[in-house]
């Protein structure tokens, strides 16, 4: 038996910086008998419930190694369900934080999850076409309804009436008799893709949003039951064929659309939603408007059609009066009409693109909309809606989460704290707890690079501006910014003697620095602060996009846009040798902890090994599907992790050309 060799396993230990998943939607859920406070948000693998009053996590509802696409909160608040992209359902009890039971059916990501008005049973519905009937109580499948040509995109429970709605992308709307199992009538009055549905005023009006700015809405007319065969043979038997070559089928039910509401987002209908007591609808585009509408009830309805009757004879009668009028008669009948019946609150215009909202009407009138960005941000808003004016922010949850891409991060020397940049921030987490500990806005330019220095006390970032920033990470503020390069700050990092930094830049230079102590420039301290002095400049023939120093202080590796690497002498800046091989610019690189071994990523996909000795390329390996962005040795070893834009993180051997672990 030959030797083997033994390598450490990597196994994830936690997430964060993730507030909402914008692929998921948001519902509320009530904890300890309060309601309108807590949201539940997908979190990646993960459930988080929100406490919208101390914008803290009060509850994590942990999931394996898939993602949430839709959670569903039971009427009682006692389970919530959870949709899985790979079909998987799981019903969790809020009190112990366990999973009950899980629901098996579907082949692909779950779309749409409701639970029925007593929470004893659930109905999904997945990109499969399919739609499942659960029982909730019983643990078991009851129903499966096929027949959709496209991916369902919203379930409706019709409790009154123990049926269920379903809307697809192949533009067709279903109606499910759940005892016979089958479709008893489609609506086909979409051109395009049904992008959500819901049900208002207690399941009496239908609502449909597509890709235009118009929604649906059709009144579901329920025949009385029937008992007697002869009189259903009768009434199977009534079927008309109208001029738009529409069959209506008069036995169970009849669906007029009754009107369109006209939206005034862009984009297609992205989301529908309302209230449990099914009295507001709010509706959201691709844009970050959101617009509420309220269904009255059938007392303030005939209120407002009896206001308009009065107006339109008063107007008729002074037409009248004037000539102008071509009939004698006045009168106008006194029919309910979608206007008489709806009307429109104050929209919400949000900070970003709107991904999924959750609705709460209280018992005195206060609406508390739930809403989730683009931006990885959770926000509660308040609306009285009999007053229908003021709409307040009651919290934005922003802190524990960037709200743009996060582009460079680092560790502490002592592997305690994690650093990380995006456009709009530096944050401070914690590595044990994964808590966001400072936040410090960026003043300049978009974030390149970032490094600690050396006591963790400071951090250096590069910007796309060429400002090089120096951090204090307790105080939370920015000590200096230096204008270091001409062109974008592309690469920052210590020098091995901790004694200085160096950076490169889009304006063919590598800069070296010297850290000094010298007063405070604002006089708030008697203490002096760090502050960063220009010792040497290397000129160069093309823009530097990498740079490292090897750890025995010898040479400067330089990766250019000419896809070489150059290596010069660090004291004297003399050339030593070139590396040339990459097709495509190499984006980032490594020196090994003996100063032997070079390893280099391009944007061809391919890893290259070097020698530092005589800068023969010891093997060459394609390592990923797409740009290698990130690379860096273990220290004490010849293993080196890559990053890539294709998603994936992989450890190498750099002796044996193995690739040890790959992490999705």
């Amino acid at each position: 038996m030959g030797l083997t060799k033994q390598y450490l396993r990597y196994a994830p230990s936690g997430t964060f910086n993730v507030i909402a998943s914008a692929d998921c939607n948001s519902s509320h859920v009530s904890l300890n008998g309060v309601s309108g406070r807590y949201i539940a948000v997908g979190a990646c693998e993960h459930v988080v419930i929100w406490d919208m009053r101390l914008g803290e996590k009060a509850q994590v509802l942990p999931g394996d190694n898939v993602v949430v696409s839709q959670i569903a909160a039971s009427p009682s608040g006692n389970h919530v369900a959870v949709g899985y992209v790979d079909g998987n359902i799981n019903i969790y009890e809020l009190i112990n934080n366990e999973i009950v039971c899980v629901f098996a059916g579907h082949k692909s990501a779950i779309t749409c999850l409701q639970y029925d008005e007593q929470g004893h049973r659930l109905v999904s519905g997945a990109k499969d076409t399919e739609v499942i009937l659960w029982d909730v109580v019983a643990e078991t499948g009851k129903a499966r309804f096929s027949g959709h040509k496209g991916a369902i995109t919203s379930v409706l429970f019709v409790n009154s009436k123990n049926c269920v709605i379903s809307t697809s992308k192949d533009t067709f709307t279903k109606f499910w008799d759940i005892e016979t199992k089958h479709c008893f009538k489609t609506l086909g009055g979409h051109q395009m893709e049904i992008w959500s549905a819901v049900l208002l005023k207690e399941e009496r009006y239908l609502v449909t949003g597509s890709m235009d700015q118009e929604l649906r809405v059709w009144k579901l007319n329920w025949t009385a039951d029937v008992k007697d065969e002869e009189k259903l043979a009768r009434q199977l038997e009534i079927v008309k064929l109208e001029e738009n070559d529409t069959i209506e089928d008069s036995s169970v039910l009849q669906c007029h659309q009754v009107g369109t509401l006209v939206r005034g987002g862009r984009g297609r209908v992205v989301g529908l939603s309302t209230d449990p007591g099914q009295s507001v609808l709010a509706c959201h585009g691709t844009d970050a408007l959101l617009e509420l509408f309220s269904f009255c009830s059938d007392d303030e309805a005939k209120l407002r059609m009896d206001k308009r009757v009065k107006k339109q004879r008063k107007k008729l009668a002074k037409l009248k009066e004037a000539g102008e009028l071509e009939t004698e008669s006045t009168d106008v009948p006194e029919l309910l009409t979608l206007s008489d019946e709806v009307r429109r609150l104050s929209s919400i215009k949000l900070d970003a693109k709107l991904k999924s909202t959750t609705l709460l009407l209280g018992t005195t009138g206060e609406l508390r909309v739930g809403v989730t960005l683009a931006n990885n941000t959770v926000e509660l808003h308040s609306l009285k809606i009999t007053e229908g004016n003021q709409v307040q922010c009651l919290k934005q949850i922003t802190q524990p989460g960037h709200q743009k891409d996060p582009r460079c991060v680092a560790i502490s020397s002592d592997n305690l704290a994690v650093i990380s940049a995006s456009a709009d921030s530096v944050k401070l987490w914690s590595r044990s707890t994964q808590a966001c500990l400072r936040t410090i806005p960026v003043p300049c330019g978009r974030p390149c690079s970032i490094c600690f220095a050396p006591g963790d006390r400071h951090a250096l970032v590069g910007c796309a501006d060429g400002s090089l920033l120096l951090i204090d990470v307790g105080a939370g503020k920015v000590l200096e910014q230096v204008p270091a390069h001409t062109a974008e700050c592309s690469t920052v990092g210590l020098t091995p003697d901790m004694r200085g930094c160096y950076s490169g830049g889009g304006d063919k230079t590598v800069k070296l620095w010297q850290f000094e102590l010298i007063p405070d420039p604002t006089g708030e301290s008697k203490a002096k602060v760090l502050s960063l002095l220009h010792t040497r400049t290397l000129e160069l023939e093309e823009s530097v996009c990498a740079v490292k120093i090897s750890p025995n202080n010898k040479f400067i590796a330089v990766a250019l846009l000419d896809s070489t690497v150059k290596i010069f002498f660090l004291d004297t800046f003399k050339f030593y040798l070139s590396l040339y091989g990459h097709k495509l610019p190499v984006l980032c690189l490594d020196i090994s902890y003996d100063s032997n071994i070079i390893a280099t990523g391009s944007a061809d996909r391919n890893v290259k090994i070097w020698g530092m000795d005589f800068g023969d390329c010891h093997k060459s390996i394609f390592a990923h599907n797409d740009s290698v962005t990130s690379l860096q040795f273990v220290p004490s070893t010849h293993y080196f992790f890559t990053a890539s834009k294709d998603g994936k993180v992989k450890q190498w051997d750099a002796d044996t050309y193995d690739n040890i672990i790959t992490l999705n």
